[in-house]
């Protein structure tokens, strides 16, 4: 019988600037699923992943370009990590509140359509730039990257002309292990890799947009369930600057799909990003995305997040400070106004001296079916002297049997820190609604009002006019359903 070689795993000193390090080169092999299935390894294996996977890899074409060895390299990982990784049950931990058997228990399949050519465009008093991605793919005729800097390329990799840019961007890939199953079967099942890539130096004074689509979708109560894998890369060098803004459209209220997608954001010395993340898919979809940061010295990064959609919606968000006076802030608003789950996994790793983060995380329940979850780890290791963290959630529940399930986390090793966090759980108090009935106001319209605000300092953060008006209106409609 074969002998099993487990990794040994060893805990060293923090690694140096992933910038200036030189990447490791070994052979590219390309691992199938079925190919790979040898009997040590059987005894791990899911037979449904393992043929979820199968199912993905036949869904997409060879590759046919060089520039898409980056791609690749994702693929092999991913394929490697899925052979021994199981689908998460309420008895794995980070999944104990959010069940995942609605996905399992509907037949899945890669999304095969070639998306359409044309599609709804952004009104035109925005100043975005958009890419178009519908199911994963890059669609250039919907999509206007006119008026970029010199030197920033904002779309696929496959379309990319720059050899350099696609060596950029491939020291950088398959360089993060905190992944789990979801974010392995994006590495397998994404068609391509949308890129944005900032120089040194660049500030990019417009926003970049974009705009995802779930074009094919189920009809409700077919049991069907087409997944898309849409996968970004950014990467923004040296005191670079770009504003990212990632919407998911809603699309139509009664159609099924599973959009799993994943951003990579790569921030070089004093490089600054703003992420704001928009999600308002049909409630009838699951939505599950990654979003993983690395920061270097003296970064900057700032999420703003929207969640209002999906049946089942979960943000895996990962942020890892890489060098001193680093500076993370994240601001997140969860509504769960439907009989649905709206998830937030954050893990905020910092390193190195005098670092900085600031999470507010915010979200309502106003459906007795309707649920939230927050876990939100911040751990400050033992070189990250003088780091300042504060993290603050706050929840609304609005009906008798509405659920939240909080679990703010903070891990110190260093012992020159400035830490803290809290939670607070609660319906409208009484006398901010007695404060509007007193001068005139029904009870109806004084409760929307209070829900409005509440999730006003996290939306009034958007950095568009337009987007954050679009925002509002949708709370609204929320509030008041038609």
């Amino acid at each position: 019988m074969a002998a099993l070689a487990f990794p040994r795993h060893i805990h060293t000193a923090p690694k140096p600037s992933f910038f200036n390090s030189k990447p490791k080169t070994k052979p590219r092999t390309r691992v199938s699923v079925q190919s790979s299935l040898t009997p040590p390894q059987l005894g791990f294996s899911d037979p449904f992943v393992l043929e979820l996977a199968e199912a993905l890899e036949d869904s997409l074409p060879s590759p046919a370009s060089p520039k898409l060895s980056p791609l690749e390299k994702i693929r092999d990982v991913s394929s490697e990590t899925l052979l021994s990784t199981s689908w998460p049950s309420r008895k794995d931990e980070p999944f104990r509140f959010t069940d995942t058997s609605f996905i399992k228990n509907s037949k899945i399949y890669p999304v095969s359509r070639t998306p359409p050519q044309s599609l709804e465009a952004p009104p035109e008093d925005t100043q975005l730039l958009h890419l178009a991605i519908v199911d994963g793919h890059i669609v250039d005729s919907s999509s206007n990257m006119s008026g970029l800097p010199d030197g920033v390329y904002v779309g696929g990799l496959s379309n990319a002309t720059s050899e350099s840019l696609v060596k950029r961007v491939g020291e950088f890939v398959s360089g993060f292990d905190w992944g789990d199953l979801f974010w392995s079967i994006n590495g397998v099942g994404a068609p391509d890799l949308a890129v944005v890539y900032v120089p040194a130096g660049c500030r990019v004074e417009n926003l970049v947009h974009l705009r995802y689509y779930s074009v094919e979708a189920s009809d409700v109560g077919s049991n069907k369930l087409p997944v898309s894998n849409p996968r970004v890369f950014v990467v923004v060098e040296e005191g670079g600057e770009v504003d990212i803004v990632e919407e998911f459209m809603g699309g139509d209220q009664n159609r099924c799909y599973w959009a799993n997608p994943v951003l990579e954001v790569v921030i070089g010395e004093g490089g600054k990003v703003r992420h704001s993340y928009v999600q308002n898919q049909s409630p009838c979809a699951a939505h599950i995305k990654w979003t993983s940061v690395r920061q270097e010295a003296e970064s900057n990064y700032q999420l703003v997040e929207v969640s209002s959609g999906g049946k089942l919606s979960r943000h895996n968000l990962h942020v890892q400070q890489l060098g001193p006076d680093t500076v993370t802030e994240l601001s997140t608003l969860h509504l769960a106004f439907n009989e649905q789950t709206q998830d937030l996994h954050s893990r905020l790793v910092l390193d190195y001296p005098r670092g900085s983060s600031r999470q507010l995380h915010k979200c309502i329940v106003a459906n007795s079916q309707g649920q939230a979850v927050f876990d939100g780890n911040v751990k400050v290791n033992r070189y990250a002297q003088q780091t300042d963290a504060g993290q603050l959630t706050r929840s609304l529940l609005l009906e008798p049997r509405a659920t939240v399930n909080v679990k703010p986390n903070l891990q110190i090793i260093a012992d020159d820190v400035k830490c803290s966090h809290g939670a607070a759980i609660s319906d409208l108090e009484e006398s901010q609604l007695f404060y509007f009935q007193a001068r005139g106001i029904d009870l109806k319209t004084a409760r929307k009002a209070l829900v409005f605000s509440f999730g006003a300092e996290v939306v009034s953060q958007l950095p568009d006019a337009f987007l954050q008006k679009k925002v509002e209106n949708q709370i609204r409609e929320l509030l008041d359903p038609q």
